[in-house]
């Protein structure tokens, strides 16, 4: 492994295509020195403000720092041998603000050299693998790896190149269309509301350490290190003093765990949609969640390697700070079978979440670690306090039997958006809820005592608790259950995003669209149908696995006027950018970009993010555009909002329609 970053990246990567501008131009020199010895010159040439890294250390590894340029040297059937080690330029390290760390990296033009020395005097072409990364003093591109063959005797290595055919640029062509009022586009005061998305993830965070708190590998351990800090010093103020900078640890580790995801911030909002909706990984995470549940319920547990916990508690007895750290990384380590579930699963809802995952994530980590370290903290200011708390007992495996059947109802979630995305018709909207059904009786037949697992002791009566949880349960079944009919008289606002959109039915519907408005999801159909309709147009750039997309459709869109306007007087046109469905193979084509590169595009999906991005420069979803036939914007694009402001949005929109092309006026 060269990187924990390299880890993550091959995640990503291994389920897109996206492009990126090149940064790096290379190129390449032979000099003969000897009879069979030779020196090959690989010379960089980066972008004015791009830099690549130095050559990785011998024995060295740096999880958290930067990609490392590499020469791979494809030598299997051993023509030839290197004489020595690949050489850089002599450069001292720097302190890279992007890593946080002293590295080594080359700016403007970079050489290397590396001697052979030939073994077999027929061979002549040496091919050689050269992966790097780029980066400004903000970002860095994706990790790259390009192929480069040498022809000893200097002759030109023929390349084969991808050619873009005449048919594929014309089809190409149909992407870009002639904006008009192009500085609409330029909106901004969206930050607040990303703000606020993490002060939510913040707060889910911290929901989630709190719960930890009550579990069986935390819960003793609070009186016993409070303890443990007020006891051994003859001084309460530094045993208080300690015992703070013990949470402070804990809140640091856990943020630290979210810190190799950063290395994915500039990765395009295409990819990480990409991320979110890619199949594989939400099987992935459906599998991972089931797995944690079924520890949870008492069947196995889930632990770190022994070791790791021995050598962090022989840490701990060096005294002082570093002592006091090396307590927290043993709390965090003998604490995982019950704190990895929760953490996992804060791991994926950030990838359900609007925002950037590493940001989202942090924030839920930080949560999580300031409230697993706030009793450890508040205790030790009041140690009285430790007589009010509860004994441990088997009700801290009664917390944990029930998060596992949350992380169960959850896991479903994963995969019914790789269901949604495929079109596989497994999850259909009433077959997911009546997963959810089955498994809130299960749960509730638990809370009740009915049902038992490995690790659960006798109930000698229902408390107080345990009735009010079987009560609330109790309430979301029958709350749910009328979402297995036909045509439901509901109102599913409470679960709005979690199931799958409505048409999305075993029943036969009106329509396969959002609350069965008439809408196209082809682009030049919709726009055909507006033209000889003489109706504005709706882009609604939607995904299959976007939450806030279902929020909005299940909680604005069904408001009287806003659902009017949408079924009368626009022309809906729903373009899923993360469909993964092939497009028709006459309809595949390649894109060129500006740089030359070649994007394939293969899906639905494909399309339509790209055709967002090309037009609209974003790749957020949702994101709506009004517009007219002949590309007139109408106003701002709108994304996730509320009913009075989307209301307003679409009234202002059919009032420019009418105002710039005299048409008769709408009712509204």
């Amino acid at each position: 492994m060269k990187s924990l970053f390299l880890f993550f990246t091959l995640i990503v990567f291994g389920v897109t295509n996206a492009q990126f501008e090149d940064r790096v131009e290379w190129s390449t020199a032979i000099e003969k020195l000897s009879e069979d010895e030779y020196r090959l010159t690989f010379t960089a040439v980066m972008d004015e403000g791009w830099h690549i890294y130095g050559q990785p250390s011998e024995g060295e590894e740096d999880p958290f720092g930067p990609i490392p340029t590499e020469f791979i040297f494809n030598n299997a059937d051993g023509n030839y041998e290197l004489i020595g080690k690949t050489t850089q330029p002599d450069k001292a390290p720097y302190f890279d603000k992007v890593f946080d760390r002293d590295v080594i990296y080359f700016e403007d033009v970079a050489i290397f050299n590396q001697r052979i020395r030939l073994l077999n005097k027929d061979f002549n072409t040496v091919d050689v693998e050269v992966g790097y990364s780029v980066c400004d003093d903000k970002q860095c591109m994706p990790p790259t790896t390009i192929d480069i063959s040498i022809n000893l005797d200097g002759s030109v290595v023929e390349k084969e190149e991808k050619v873009v055919d005449e048919a594929s640029l014309i089809k190409a062509d149909k992407l870009k269309i002639d904006i008009q009022n192009t500085e609409l586009l330029k909106t901004e005061g969206k930050s607040a509301e990303q703000q606020n998305n993490l002060w939510v993830i913040f707060g889910l965070g911290f929901l989630g350490g709190l719960i930890a708190l009550l579990t069986p590998c935390v819960f003793p351990m609070i009186p016993l290190t409070v303890s443990f800090f007020t006891k051994q010093s003859n001084d309460r103020k530094k045993g208080i003093a300690n015992a703070l900078l013990y949470g402070l640890f804990i809140v640091v580790i856990y943020f630290l765990l979210s810190l190799p995801f950063h290395l994915m911030d500039n990765l395009d909002s295409e990819i990480l949609n990409t991320i979110s909706t890619n199949v594989w990984l939400n099987v992935f995470f459906f599998v991972i969640f089931v797995f944690f549940a079924f520890s949870f319920f008492g069947y196995y547990e889930l632990t770190l390697p022994a070791s790791w916990g021995s050598k962090m508690d022989n840490a701990s007895n060096v005294g002082g700070v570093v002592g006091i750290f090396f307590m927290a990384v043993t709390l965090a380590i003998v604490s995982f079978s019950c704190t990895g579930p929760i953490l996992g699963g804060l791991l994926g809802s950030t990838t359900l979440a609007n925002g950037n995952v590493a940001t989202n994530l942090s924030a839920g980590m930080t949560g999580f670690g300031v409230a697993l370290a706030l009793p450890f903290a508040l205790f030790a200011m009041f140690p009285a306090w430790l007589n009010s708390l509860p004994k441990s007992g088997g009700w801290l495996n009664t917390v944990k039997v029930h998060l596992g059947f949350a992380e169960l109802a959850l896991a479903f979630k994963f995969l019914s958006l790789s269901d949604l995305v495929q079109h596989w018709g497994l999850l259909k909207r009433e077959v997911f809820i009546g997963v959810w059904i089955v498994i809130g009786v299960l749960w509730l037949l638990y809370t009740l005592g009915k049902l038992k697992f490995p690790h659960d002791g006798p109930i000698k009566k229902l408390g107080f608790a345990r009735i009010g949880f079987a009560t609330l349960l109790i309430a979301i079944i029958v709350y749910i259950a009328p979402g297995l009919m036909k045509n439901p008289k509901w109102d599913a606002t409470a679960f709005s995003g979690m199931f799958p959109p409505d048409f999305y039915s075993i029943y036969e519907r009106e329509n396969d669209c959002p609350l069965g408005i008439d809408c196209y999801k082809d682009f030049d159909e919709g726009l055909a149908v507006a033209k000889a309709q003489n109706k504005p147009i709706m882009i609604d750039f939607t995904g299959w696995g976007c939450v806030n997309c279902r929020r909005m459709e299940e909680n604005v869109w069904v408001e009287g006027d806003i659902y009017k306007m949408l079924k009368n007087d626009y022309v809906l046109i729903s373009l899923y950018v993360d469909d993964k469905k092939d497009l028709p193979a006459d309809q595949q084509f390649d894109y060129e970009l500006p740089t030359g590169r070649v994007k394939e595009i293969k899906t639905i999906g494909n399309k339509w993010a790209t055709f967002q991005t090309i037009n609209f420069q974003t790749a957020s979803q949702p994101y709506y555009i009004l517009m007219d036939a002949d590309y007139n914007l109408l106003n701002t694009p709108e994304q996730y909002t509320d009913k009075a402001t989307y209301k307003t949005w679409l009234k202002e929109g059919l009032a420019r329609f009418e105002t710039s092309t005299a048409k008769p006026k709408f009712a509204f």
